[in-house]
């Protein structure tokens, strides 16, 4: 397991949280942001193997938020202080296990919200041709899944539904480029 050592991890760790336009307006734990539903920054990194297919997993039963629940991308909060950027590749090389992976490229940004939860999301990609060691913490199951395959299984599986916004949102994206 990759662990960066500049910043704690869990419910300790200090978030940034932040306003409608994605300005930082103050700090707060992790254990305090979900439960009050407080505005902060995440990031989502869309993994594709060297075929062009893209890094599935299940979360574990113990995530604080969406357990067991199916994603398509990699990711977690942005600590404070701590770039979009230096999240999703930090978050990357956490998840997959792989510490050569190069630095995911930024795609574009988003405010996620619902009744229970409200975070800005930056969403990235990145191609990943080494062996992948996921985090036994973060995954109980994943597999490289070509966009067909990915498509006919968001009708059967049970998706997080922020990494699903943010998908569609690629998707869409990607038809206009």
């Amino acid at each position: 397991m990759l662990v960066d050592d500049r910043s704690p991890r869990g419910a300790d760790e200090l978030l940034d949280i932040v306003d409608e336009q994605d300005r930082v307006v103050g700090q707060a734990r992790r254990a305090e942001v979900y439960p009050r539903r407080l505005r902060h920054r995440c990031v989502f990194v869309l993994v594709r193997d060297v075929r062009g297919a893209i890094f599935v997993h299940r979360r574990t039963a113990d995530k604080l938020v969406f357990p067991s629940r199916y994603d398509m991308f990699v990711g977690g909060v942005v600590g404070a202080g701590e770039t979009y950027d230096a999240a999703a590749w930090r978050e990357a090389r956490e998840e997959l296990g792989v510490p050569g992976l190069p630095a995911p490229v930024p795609r574009f940004r988003f405010l996620f919200e619902t009744p229970e939860f409200a975070w800005w999301s930056a969403v990235y990609e990145v191609r990943c041709g080494q062996p992948v060691r996921p985090q036994v913490e973060e995954v109980t199951w994943y597999a490289f899944l070509t966009e067909s395959e990915l498509d006919r299984r968001l009708r059967e599986w049970d998706w997080v539904p922020d990494g699903l916004a943010a998908y569609r949102r690629l998707r869409a994206r990607c038809q206009e480029w």
